[in-house]
């Protein structure tokens, strides 16, 4: 089967390597759609940080890996011991791996387990390959959602635990910085949450084009308009409740603080390649500021986003656009460049 494969900083080739079998506990899936992530994008522009250069700890994996977190496909095979799925039925993957035993996990905090793993970065296989073996409690049935927005599922639940972790409710005021996936993710949560005094800040053009057209009612270019003046307007002088940072850009965090209401909040979902400059943590004091990580999802995230979508309040329309493999290498360039919003490429 073919496969993309990472080798480290600006090396992905794509190579036939063995198609894999199921053991017991594991179903096997043919792979429709993987969807290339920003955090791909990182390992490959910048440094390897989610792809283990040592084995991992939790499945001994390491580099060079079989890329790709983001995908959908159909079940293919079953090992000893699964039950509950056929060949042929539609899946999403939660490509998540946790340990159950580190005090993350023994809280229930499985999605931020300190031995955190995923299928795809440091697992082993990916769904950048015609076939991938995933343990069977990480398969999540799609039904009647197509499986081109399954392929979305892992980052619009992402989206969707970020929202949870901000305490919104209708009313509220929020910004979104960064109006790629994620950002795209988080207008589709706080919708379905009945918020809609939301402001979008995003410099790329393309990108802002692609949230007015999914209904976003402020979206602005933050290099010609004033954020901290129009969340005073849009709030009637209060302030944003919460602000997002899905840009993972030191500055998107520092213009969002001083837009915030008191005791107002900076989620952080947006991952950094490099640490923070320009801020300064003191402007956090007067107004009670609070800053929130939200890395990832849980299943019940994953079920939630999958029920949303059965309901019509998720689209892949003018944003997600589609690619075959072997023009991985130009997608990588042209989502670096800002020139595209979402690739999924087609297996």
């Amino acid at each position: 089967m073919r496969a993309a494969v990472y080798h480290g900083p600006m090396d992905i080739q794509i190579e036939d390597l063995p198609e894999p079998d199921p053991g017991p506990g594991e179903v096997k899936i043919k792979v429709a759609h993987n969807g290339v992530c920003g955090s791909d994008l990182h390992e490959y522009f910048s440094r390897p940080t989610f792809t283990p250069v040592d084995p991992h700890p939790l499945t001994g994996a390491q580099i060079p890996v079989v890329l790709g977190h983001e995908f959908a496909g159909t079940i293919a095979d079953a090992g000893d011991g699964v039950d509950g799925f056929a060949a042929g039925d539609p899946v999403a993957i939660r490509p998540n791996y946790f340990c159950g035993q580190c005090p993350a996990c023994k809280l229930g905090l499985t999605n931020i387990c300190r031995q955190l793993a995923f299928h795809g970065l440091s697992g082993p296989g990916g769904g950048l390959a015609d076939y991938t073996v995933v343990k069977s409690d990480m398969v999540h049935s799609l039904g009647g959602v197509a499986m081109d927005l399954g392929a979305t599922v892992e980052p619009m639940a992402v989206s969707l635990h970020a929202v949870a972790r901000s305490d919104l409710a209708p009313g509220d005021t929020t910004i979104i910085a960064g109006a790629g996936p994620i950002g795209i993710g988080l207008w589709f949560a706080l919708q379905a949450r009945g918020i809609t005094d939301v402001i979008v800040s995003e410099p790329g053009p393309k990108r802002r084009a692609a949230m007015k057209a999914l209904g976003a009612p402020h979206v602005i270019d933050p290099r010609e308009t004033d954020l901290i003046e129009l969340a005073m307007e849009v709030s009637a002088g209060v302030g944003a409740h919460t602000a997002f940072d899905a840009a993972g850009a030191s500055g998107a965090i520092a213009d969002s603080v001083g837009a915030l209401a008191p005791r107002g909040k900076v989620v952080v979902v947006g991952i950094h390649e490099s640490d923070l400059a320009g801020f300064n943590p003191t402007s956090l004091l007067l107004q009670e500021t609070e800053i929130v990580g939200s890395i990832i999802y849980d299943d019940a995230d994953f079920q939630a986003v999958i029920a949303a979508m059965d309901q019509g309040l998720y689209t892949t329309d003018g944003w997600v656009e589609h690619a075959p493999l072997d023009d991985l290498l130009g997608v990588f360039d042209a989502l670096r460049a800002g020139e595209k919003t979402k690739v999924v490429i087609d297996l």
